[in-house]
């Protein structure tokens, strides 16, 4: 069966140089698809199920990074092995910091043949080093929080949130003509709800205007941990982690009956010791 691939990429001109230098590269390896945004690629590789993508990192609607968080999360189980991933980005500075050492591999735009033939070598090599199983790679989780972090260095902060660079210490809900001071401190998780987040306490919750792409940026890592791509818990909240029969973990919270799923790109920070 031949290799197959699946490109996405905003740019037209660049994703069909993209896709004229695999060729020529690589004339086994099948295009399957070619998308200009995040969500258009995850649909089609669930769809698809690729051996591998190549992934712009920056894309309107839903990023690269964003796009390999979904994919992580709706992999069905069972089925073809998680593709391998491919990052293509502008910045050098991020993809050599975020994936010098990591199993995942990047190439620069505009691509330069020299290094697309590098990225072809290795992914052949991890193609027949593949296990045939499912799995997502532990690595991924990583990759994604720290290039999410370098990304967000350079980015302005939201009018509504503190201006200096200090963790959050107070989250302002406004409700009608009221604004509810909010301790970070209290807030037991924050989950994402459409183009609000939910701010979750022991007493009662509140919904304030943002991201929760935006919040992350301003929540202290070591306390708050991302544990889906639409949910953040406090560490402390946590009572316990539990692991059902295929492997699904389960957070119980302290102070309050919800229970929170762990998605599979994050379920590594969930390890006895």
């Amino acid at each position: 069966m031949k290799t197959t691939a699946l490109i996405a990429e905003d740019e037209a001109l660049l994703a069909a140089n993209l896709q004229s230098e695999l060729v020529g590269l690589w004339p086994d390896l099948e295009i399957v698809a070619i998308v200009g945004d995040g969500r258009s690629a995850a649909r089609e590789a669930l769809r698809l199920q690729p051996d591998m993508l190549f992934l712009d990192i920056r894309m309107p609607g839903m990023t690269g990074l964003e796009c390999a968080e979904a994919l992580a999360e709706e992999w069905p189980e069972g089925g073809k092995p998680f593709p391998l991933i491919v990052f293509v980005t502008a910045y050098d500075e991020y993809a050599v910091q975020a994936f010098e050492r990591a199993a995942f591999d990047y190439v620069l735009k505009p691509v330069q043949t020299p290094r697309l033939e590098q990225t072809c070598a290795r992914l052949k090599e991890r193609l027949k080093e593949r296990s045939p199983d499912s799995s997502v790679p532990a690595s991924l989780g990583g990759i994604v929080i720290q290039m999410r972090e370098l990304l967000a260095a350079g980015s302005p902060q939201p009018a509504h949130l503190a201006q200096d660079s200090a963790p959050l210490r107070i989250i302002q809900a406004s409700v009608g003509n009221t604004i509810s001071m909010v301790p970070v401190d209290d807030v037991l998780y924050f989950e994402a709800a459409d183009k609000y987040v939910r701010v979750v306490t022991a007493q009662r919750e509140h919904l304030v205007r943002s991201s929760l792409k935006e919040l992350l940026q301003r929540l202290d890592p070591q306390r708050f941990w991302q544990i889906h791509r639409g949910s953040v818990v406090h560490c402390d909240a946590i009572a316990s982690a539990q692991r059902d029969e295929s492997g699904k973990l389960t957070l119980t919270l302290r102070e309050h009956p919800d229970r929170l799923v762990v998605s599979r790109l994050y379920a590594d920070r969930f390890r006895g010791i």
